[in-house]
């Protein structure tokens, strides 16, 4: 299930970091490069990665996602794998699976 997640999908806004435009993202494991939580061009694939393993497209889900990625993931977890796996086990926790 591949997931699509357009910016209005978003309840926070976030930078719109053009000068990383060409800068390859997120696209699975393993990625060990950095992940910038404030870019709208690395948060949107890294989502819709997420969401495509949790195989579901709930709006209120990805909200949640955000408010962990915001809120609760520690900025020590920096790498796009590391915060890839984090979102994806939180996710399963919310879902009770």
């Amino acid at each position: 299930m591949q997931v699509e997640i357009k910016p209005s999908d978003l309840f926070y806004k976030y930078q719109r970091k053009k000068e990383n435009l060409d800068v390859p993202k997120f696209s699975g494991k393993p990625d060990p490069e950095f992940f910038d939580r404030d870019d709208l061009y690395e948060i949107i694939p890294m989502f819709e990665a997420v969401m495509s393993t949790l195989e579901i497209t709930d709006g209120e889900l990805l909200n949640k996602m955000e408010e962990i990625l915001i809120y609760e993931l520690p900025r020590s977890i920096s790498s796009r794998e590391d915060v890839f796996d984090c979102l994806v086990d939180s996710g399963r926790a919310i879902l009770g699976r």
